[in-house]
């Protein structure tokens, strides 16, 4: 009896190794497939070796102005909290919440608006806050509050003697009115 025993731990001991290790290699397993997914697989953007010649000289080539002159490369400032506020509404005043982000071109004017951060916020959420929820829901209402956004922020850099040319556009990163 005592042996029959003896053999049924020695049999349910081999079981729970060999599971062991099935596991461990199923989770090797999946952390590689995922560690090439991440790697490898998850970039969006084409290898400059895939573009044609013509494609990748152009992306190689930096921007210029029609007279040669060289413009800078395209960066984004984002603002550091999202613009939240109250807009008038039909029936009851609409909470919105914009993630905004800033189109300049060049070092030097990332650096300008990355300084005048406070300005540019103060100037974004005044205007944000003088449009109506009616508008909000509508693309061209968006549309045309972005473009009130850039005339009121370079109106802003402007009048305070840091140049008008300074932010190309404001992008809306994130919007949600309830």
């Amino acid at each position: 009896m005592a042996d029959e025993e003896l053999q049924v731990e020695e049999g349910g001991k081999k079981k729970s190794k060999l599971m062991l290790i099935i596991i461990i290699a199923v989770v090797v397993i999946g952390g590689a497939a995922g560690a090439y997914f991440f790697l490898f697989a998850g970039s969006d953007e084409p290898a400059a070796e895939q573009l044609p010649e013509t494609e990748a000289a152009a992306a190689a080539a930096p921007a210029t102005q029609g007279g040669g002159a060289e413009i800078g490369t395209a960066l984004y400032v984002a603002m550091p909290r999202p613009f939240v506020f109250n807009v008038p509404g039909g029936g009851r005043d609409r909470l919105v919440q914009i993630k905004v982000q800033l189109l300049v071109r060049g070092s030097d004017n990332e650096e300008l608006v990355k300084t005048h951060i406070p300005l540019i916020e103060g100037t974004l959420l005044q205007t944000f806050s003088m449009s109506n929820a009616e508008d909000l829901v509508t693309e061209a209402g968006k549309i045309e509050l972005r473009e009130q956004a850039v005339s009121e922020v370079k109106r802003a850099l402007e009048e305070n003697d840091i140049g008008s040319n300074v932010v190309e556009r404001v992008l809306f990163t994130g919007f949600v009115m309830q």
